[in-house]
């Protein structure tokens, strides 16, 4: 699968780093050219400007800071129009570790209106290091990874990646509940603002999966 990775950060080159190493064809862009062309060297591939990636990938993750996400969007233009579109973002201040987006509204609506493509939430909720373990695991059991979109074939696509990564897939929805997960992700943000160790995640807990004494 080719994909198309808009953002040069932490996240984009733990999620980027696993995918390549799983067989992905990856292209890379970002707002500081050289972490892109570092990133590119890293995967074996190539870096270009936001709209080029865009147009290559069958899918694209975008993962950039909220700030910088108008700029991002204006650059991509329509070119990822009916396209598959990972988005891993929180529109999170860390002044109060609250949104920044309308009430009840989340970023990933905001990116599929603005872009005309077909926009899934997931990988949102932990930071960058747990994207880099292979695969990731807690308690000997894989970490779920709640997903949340509206359009089938985007969510088969997101599906497979986050199983390509070693986590559990969990479908929550449509994409009215990313701004549920948002709001989950500011209450990571603060613990880990907190000092909590960088690999604390949620995850579900079966009482069938769990030993219990009797």
């Amino acid at each position: 699968m080719r994909i198309g990775v808009l953002g040069a950060g932490v996240m984009a080159d733990a999620l980027g780093t696993r995918w390549a190493a799983a067989g992905h064809e990856l292209m890379v862009a970002g707002r500081t050219a050289s972490k892109a062309e570092a990133l590119a060297r890293k995967w074996g591939c190539r870096a270009g400007s936001f709209r080029e990636v865009a147009e290559f990938g069958d899918v694209a993750l975008i993962a950039v800071l909220y700030q910088g996400m108008p700029a991002t969007l204006a650059e991509i233009g329509d070119a990822l129009r009916g396209k598959p579109i990972v988005d891993c973002n929180n529109p999170v201040e860390i002044e109060h570790f609250t949104l920044v987006t309308e009430p009840g509204r989340s970023m990933a609506q905001d990116i599929e209106l603005a872009t005309g493509g077909h926009v899934v939430k997931a990988f949102n909720l932990c930071e960058a290091r747990v994207w880099q373990m292979d695969p990731p695991m807690f308690d000997n059991r894989r970490l779920v990874v709640p997903y949340c979109g509206d359009h089938s074939a985007a969510l088969d696509i997101t599906r497979h990646l986050i199983a390509d990564l070693g986590g559990e897939p969990v479908p929550i929805g449509g994409l009215r509940h990313a701004h549920h997960l948002e709001a989950m992700a500011a209450v990571v943000i603060s613990l880990l603002f907190g000092g909590r160790d960088p690999y604390t995640v949620f995850n579900l807990v079966d009482r069938a999966t769990v030993s219990i004494d009797a």
